[in-house]
């Protein structure tokens, strides 16, 4: 899944979001937001995410403090994030009234470690939407390597309930 812009897409591009503009899409703070920005959205279509992999990061103290590695469950839940940051943005909602969660995960492999300095490119594009419930095909990458990538699914719930 390469990203590549056509003419016509590239009036679509909608914008980047700083993370400022993350947190009113998603409620995830400290230690939990995996993303510092979303770059390269077209919106109900497909988004980058950007997480940059520092040494301060708290799970790095256990996973593993002689060779540092991002556990690969993080990786995914920074894709996710960069998709529920799509859908929210795309159907115009935020976390006050409404929150993304997961609904499957499948597909997942993880291809080579990530760790300190490491700076993940995220890229989520939008499989199938059925009203509140996406899919998405993600892939993370150093560069132009593939480090993980997955195929899941979300759906979008009113915060006053968990069905």
């Amino acid at each position: 899944m390469d990203f590549v812009t056509s003419p016509a897409s590239l009036a679509e591009t909608a914008k980047e979001f700083t993370i400022q503009e993350i947190m009113r899409y998603i409620p995830h703070r400290y230690p939990m937001l995996m993303i510092d920005r979303v770059v390269d959205v077209i919106p109900g279509e497909r988004a980058v995410g950007i997480k940059n992999v520092t040494i301060n990061e708290h799970f790095f103290m256990g996973h593993f403090p002689e060779r540092p590695v991002m556990p690969g469950v993080l990786i995914v839940e920074a894709m996710a994030q960069t998709a529920a940051v799509l859908v929210m943005h795309s159907l115009n909602l935020t976390f006050n009234d409404h929150i993304v969660y997961f609904m499957s995960l499948n597909q997942t492999k993880f291809r080579n470690p990530v760790g300190p300095g490491d700076t993940l490119k995220l890229c989520v594009q939008k499989e199938q939407a059925r009203g509140y419930v996406w899919t998405f095909h993600g892939q993370a990458k150093i560069g132009e390597k593939l480090v993980a990538e997955a195929v899941y699914t979300a759906k979008i719930s009113s915060t006053l309930s968990y069905s």
